[in-house]
């Protein structure tokens, strides 16, 4: 286990195998870099493979007197910079792409690579109204009951029926024991990032490839119009949001596709 402080919060990492290019797996709200395991086992052996725990995610640390989006972007700059990474390959899961953006947006020059996992299925696309009522509702709910809150959304949309029942139960639990003052902080961001994405796309220098699950389907106008420097998207079908940890092995070889890609 590796440490280092941003923003008075220390921030776990690890890092591990060595190659010329290091791959950088962000995870999304409310887990943390455990969800990479499959990933980092799989690609250790040819590259640099830096995992990290946002802060207030996992074990880093839960001191910050305040709780952004911006911020949690920043625990990312600040691992690139505190460990002096090069040609690395930014990986991000569902917030974690969105988190990327801003990173790479804000320390381009190591970036090389720009990856998105079940994310951007409607980029830079305001919310239609008729879900504003429910977004409201969300919010409210989460201030009455902020675990039940988490886990009703959880079963509603992160996980299948088909789901195995172990992957399931982690992921409700990790939504359940978020630490609140962050999640209470950062989820009305949320809501609001298809702004984030429009204001940062056009400085992204990077190709944008996607790696998405069939589940809810992307939408390709969007990507056309807002990813400036183009897209390749790769699909995955039968798993929920978190194809990482449900179909590993398929979703390696996705990866594995998109990274020589990028090589190319």
């Amino acid at each position: 286990m590796r440490e280092f402080e941003n923003e008075g919060t220390t921030i776990n990492y690890h890092i591990y195998g060595k190659g010329d290019i290091t791959l950088l797996f962000v995870h999304g709200a409310y887990i943390d870099q455990s969800y990479w395991a499959e990933q980092v086992d799989f690609f250790k052996h040819e590259y640099e493979v830096v995992t990290l725990d946002l802060a207030g995610h996992g074990k880093s640390g839960r001191s910050r007197s305040k709780w952004s989006i911006e911020g949690l972007a920043d625990d990312i700059v600040a691992s690139i910079k505190h460990n002096h990474l090069e040609n690395v390959i930014l990986i991000g899961h569902s917030l974690g792409a969105d988190l990327n953006l801003i990173a790479a947006t804000k320390f381009p020059d190591p970036v090389i690579g720009f990856i998105v996992v079940d994310n951007f299925k409607n980029l830079a696309t305001p919310l239609a109204p008729e879900f504003h009522d429910q977004v409201e509702e969300i919010l409210e709910n989460l201030k009455k009951d902020f675990a039940g809150t988490n886990e009703q959304y959880a079963r509603m949309v992160l996980v299948s029926p088909k789901t195995p029942a172990t992957i399931t139960e982690r992921i409700v639990e990790d939504y359940r024991n978020t630490y609140e003052p962050m999640g209470q902080a950062t989820m009305p961001e949320f809501f609001t990032m298809d702004q984030v994405e429009k204001e940062l796309l056009p400085h992204l220098k990077l190709k944008i490839y996607l790696i998405n699950v069939s589940y809810i389907p992307t939408n390709m106008e969007a990507l056309k119009e807002n990813a400036m420097n183009g897209f390749e998207l790769r699909e995955i079908t039968g798993t929920c949001h978190y194809p990482m940890i449900e179909h590993p092995k398929e979703f390696n070889q996705l990866l594995t596709e998109t990274i020589n890609t990028i090589r190319s």
